[in-house]
């Protein structure tokens, strides 16, 4: 009997935006039989090590992990660093970049949804924030319990997407920068959830081509709440790319029932694994 090894390198923690702490995270996984776990929380990695801790005395492995917000040809793309040197003074630099847009984005989304009628969002949402991030689902949080919405992605829909009272536009960083803070750093980068974005089959492909000459290896065949139709493409893409499949949920919350750590569909047999070199 052959036993497969369960992979889930794509989920967040109270360091970014997911409900779980790091060592919460770690025990959820286990318990779910996770053999190797990434954690790649939005523009920063200070749950690495709560997390690294957390494994020790278990049998899974704790891959250092990002995700990296990319403005590429006026989209939002995330980029996801696995494996990364989280003392590597580049990466760090360029993510501590990125908070401190994050930071003055906060700011500018309380601004407008005050000018909408809704009054202290920058204090509510800061409540469900981490220290060092401030996000859209931390105000979504925020107008979720002050009954604005019944639901975050209600609150999505209606205040914090492009043309509605909450938004503003990214300003993240380039792709060449993101991958180059992730390769710099030791890391695999890899295009996170490639569907989720919603591109023609022309720009998806000028997206891909784009991240390969910048240093990308890999791309997401498999994440949460997937189409056996979307993976089937995406694998074919990969194939024609020369890329490396990589598998996630992009878990963030237990309160998402859909979408849950390693509980994933299987890689398609043609691809090429992520971690087919890895050492464990």
């Amino acid at each position: 009997m052959v036993v497969m090894t369960c992979y889930d390198l794509h989920c967040h923690s109270t360091a970014s935006d997911g409900s779980l702490s790091p060592a919460a995270l770690v025990a959820r996984a286990l318990d779910n039989e996770v053999d190797v776990l990434a954690l790649t929380d939005h523009d920063g990695t200070e749950g690495i090590v709560a997390a690294q801790q957390a494994v020790q005395g278990s049998d899974m492995t704790l891959i250092a992990g990002v995700e990296i917000s990319v403005t590429w040809n006026g989209a939002t793309i995330h980029i996801i660093g696995l494996n990364v040197d989280i003392e590597n003074q580049n990466l760090q630099q360029g993510l501590a970049t990125l908070r401190s847009y994050r930071s003055t984005r906060a700011v500018e989304i309380a601004k407008r949804l005050e000018k909408s009628g809704i009054t202290g969002a920058y204090d509510g949402a800061r409540k469900y924030a981490s220290e060092v991030m401030l996000g859209r689902v931390h105000f979504a949080k925020f107008l979720v319990e002050q009954g604005h919405a019944k639901s975050i992605n209600d609150v999505f829909k209606r205040y914090l997407v492009r043309n509605k009272p909450g938004y503003v536009p990214g300003d993240w960083a380039t792709l060449a920068d993101a991958v180059t803070w992730i390769t710099e750093a030791g890391g695999q980068a890899v295009i996170a959830h490639p569907a989720r974005y919603k591109l023609t089959a022309t720009k998806l492909g000028r997206l891909i081509t784009d991240f390969k000459n910048a240093g990308g290896v890999g791309m997401e065949v498999v994440s949460g709440r997937q189409h056996p139709e979307e993976i089937k493409t995406l694998a074919r893409l990969a194939n024609k790319f020369e890329l490396m499949a990589s598998c996630g949920s992009d878990f963030h919350t237990p309160d998402n029932n859909w979408i849950e750590l390693g509980r994933l569909q299987p890689m398609p047999e043609i691809c090429t694994p992520i971690w087919q070199n890895w050492t464990q």
